[in-house]
């Protein structure tokens, strides 16, 4: 369990689960992530071409904006500062929509994406993703809240300028740091 928690979060061992827009199963072998925008290089990148750059874990606390915090989370995948290297982004590249296949999108300052710690991940505590928490692969973003880490990834798209996502658009925070309580504009 978390050692310290953030401001505002109570810990919990159970990990809650919140849905905009849930989207149907998908086999692994039929799972794509695109990497689009202000890139050098388009990425549409399948299963294996994925797993190919490589596994890290990571465990991490994962913190909710709705005030719970699931402490020691283990996750396992691969750095998503390794697949946007191979996209190279242009040096206009500044924010990012994540996006789910469901249509839910996150809105991210690149640096937050290319930081250590944050994953495709295709692993939760030892197993494959189950596919309610994200499965088959969902990126997560470890130093901020829930909300950025997009379950069901299938899309990085890469802006010039900040562009909000479902949550920032109504009201949340364009950050969303859950050790300044970021959580609304």
């Amino acid at each position: 369990m978390a050692s310290e928690l953030p401001p505002g979060q109570t810990a919990t061992r159970k990990f809650p689960l919140f849905t905009v827009d849930p989207a149907e199963p998908l086999a692994p072998e039929d799972f794509t992530l695109r990497v689009t925008g202000r890139v050098e290089r388009r990425l549409e990148l399948g299963w294996e071409e994925l797993r190919a750059h490589g596994e890290e874990p990571l465990a991490h606390d994962f913190h909710c904006v709705t005030g719970w915090t699931r402490g020691g989370t283990r996750w396992r995948g691969v750095p998503l500062a390794r697949v946007l290297e191979q996209a190279r982004p242009r040096p206009e590249a500044v924010w990012a929509l994540a996006w789910s296949r469901g249509g839910y999108s996150a809105s991210l300052p690149l640096a937050d994406l290319m930081a250590p710690g944050v994953l495709v991940a295709w692993e939760l505590d030892g197993a494959p993703i189950p596919h309610e928490h994200g499965g088959p692969v969902r990126l997560v973003v470890p130093h901020l809240y829930g909300w950025k880490s997009v379950k069901w990834l299938a899309k990085i798209q890469l802006f010039e300028r900040e562009v909000e996502g479902y949550w920032e658009m109504r009201g949340y925070h364009r950050r969303g740091d859950p050790w300044r309580e970021e959580r609304y504009g």
